[in-house]
């Protein structure tokens, strides 16, 4: 009676350790499955890129000389067709909407007037400003930082479409 009681013992404790490493498998393999190490690195580092572009600034400020103001516009600085992106940038402001005075773009009916005055004296007028009796022109468009030859580029591209 003895060792039945003990051979029922030590199978109990055999089935008790099988049931034990059976649950710890099953368990490793539900908590492993489908991960696939290298794919898991890969997808942290895209979902660290995703972050990172989301939480981006939409802008930053910059102070500084006129050289800094004028990298930050780039419409103004292309070299191609430099008299529609000035317009774009700094002239649309007042041009646009025909704000102080200012001949709408493309209404050949106010631009008459200013191009019958000849292009050397709109340049002049767009350059150092000019008031009259419809309005005020600041001068450059109130952008110190754009050059001459953007401010002539955008007055030409403007005063061909007003003719």
């Amino acid at each position: 009676m003895n060792d039945r009681k003990v051979f029922k013992a030590f199978t109990a404790l055999v089935a008790a350790l099988v049931a034990v490493t059976v649950v710890i498998f099953v368990v490793a393999q539900m908590v492993t499955s489908g991960l696939n190490m290298n794919g898991h690195k890969q997808s942290m580092v895209q979902n660290q890129a995703a972050i990172a572009a989301r939480i981006q600034p939409v802008g930053e400020v910059t102070v500084g000389s006129t050289l800094a103001v004028s990298n930050l516009i780039p419409a103004a600085n292309a070299a191609d067709n430099v008299g529609k992106s000035t317009f774009q940038s700094t002239c649309m402001a007042c041009h646009g909407p025909g704000i102080a005075g200012a001949p709408k773009f493309g209404d050949k009916a106010a631009w008459a007037p200013h191009i019958a005055k000849g292009l050397p004296t709109l340049y002049k007028h767009a350059l150092h400003g000019f008031t009259g009796k419809a309005g005020t022109m600041p001068a450059k468009g109130g952008n110190m930082a754009l050059s001459n030859a953007d401010v002539e580029a955008a007055v030409r591209y403007m005063v061909a479409h007003g003719k």
